[in-house]
C-alpha cells in the first residue's frame, strides 16, 4: 500500500510539474511598437489602432517600442506626455490642428539582435483637423514601415528588420517601467489584443500566475490521485 501511495504521490507531483512548466512555456511574449493615449494623469494603452484615432488639437500620442508579453505587461513611453512643451514653438493656426507625438524606441534590452535603438524624441505635427494619429505620426516620423496587414513594423527605419515577432519568455519583462501595450497598426493594434494577447496569456492569469485552467487541471490530477489511494485501501480492507 505504502509503494502505491509513494507511486501516485510521485504521478501527482510529476503531473502539476508538467502543467506548471506547459504554462511557463506559453509565456512567449512580442517585439513591437505600442500606441499609447496621453493625458494630465498620464499615458493610457489605446484601445484602437493610430489610423482610427483622431485625435483633437492639444492631444498628445505616444509610441513605444518593447517585449511585451501582453496589454497588461506593456511598457509605457518615458516621456510624460506633455503637449505645452513639445508644441511650445508651434503657434495654433485655422484649418489645422497640432498633435503631440512622442516616440521611445526604448532600450537596449528591447532592440532586436544587432540593432541600437536611436534616441527617445518628440514632436509636434500639425495636420488637417480630421487627420489620424496614423497620419500624425507620418507628419513627423518618416519613413515609416508596415507589413502586409498594415502593422506598424518601423518608425524612422526602427526596428531596420522584423515586425512583431515572438521572443522567448526568457526575453520578456526585462524593459524598464512595465512593458508596452498593444502594438500599433494603420488599422487595428499589432499585435491585436485577439491575436497576441490571447496567445500570450494562454496559460498564466492577469497577475502572471499560472491561469484558472491550469488550477483546474492540477486540481483534476490530484482529485484523481486520491480516489486512486481509496480504491486501493477498500480493496485492501
Amino acid at each position: 500500500m505504502r509503494r502505491v501511495a509513494r507511486a501516485l504521490a510521485l504521478l501527482v507531483i510529476g503531473a502539476v510539474l508538467a502543467l506548471l512548466g506547459a504554462g511557463a512555456a506559453q509565456a512567449a511574449g512580442y517585439r513591437y511598437w505600442s500606441f499609447w493615449e496621453g493625458s494630465a494623469s498620464g499615458w493610457s494603452y489605446a484601445t484602437q489602432g493610430p489610423s482610427l484615432v483622431r485625435p483633437e488639437d492639444g492631444s498628445v500620442q505616444g509610441f513605444r517600442f518593447a517585449v511585451s508579453a501582453d496589454s497588461q505587461d506593456a511598457t509605457k513611453p518615458r516621456r510624460a506626455p506633455d503637449f505645452g512643451k513639445v508644441c511650445a514653438d508651434t503657434p495654433a493656426k485655422d484649418g489645422s490642428k497640432r498633435v503631440a507625438v512622442v516616440i521611445d524606441p526604448g532600450t537596449a534590452a528591447d532592440a532586436p539582435d544587432g540593432e541600437t535603438p536611436p534616441p527617445l524624441r518628440t514632436a509636434c505635427a500639425r495636420v488637417a483637423k480630421d487627420a489620424s494619429s496614423a497620419e500624425a505620426l507620418a507628419a513627423v516620423a518618416k519613413p515609416l514601415r508596415y507589413d502586409a496587414s498594415a502593422m506598424l513594423c518601423a518608425i524612422s527605419g526602427y526596428p531596420a528588420t522584423g515586425c512583431g515577432e515572438q521572443v522567448s519568455g526568457a526575453d520578456t519583462g526585462g524593459t524598464d517601467g512595465g512593458a508596452a501595450n498593444g502594438g500599433t497598426d494603420g488599422g487595428s493594434e499589432a499585435p491585436t489584443p485577439a491575436s497576441s494577447d490571447a496567445a500570450s496569456t494562454a496559460g498564466h492569469g492577469d497577475d502572471g500566475g499560472p491561469s484558472a485552467g491550469i488550477l483546474v487541471g492540477i486540481g483534476a490530477v490530484l482529485l484523481l490521485g486520491i480516489a486512486a489511494v481509496a480504491q486501493a485501501r477498500r480493496r485492501r480492507g
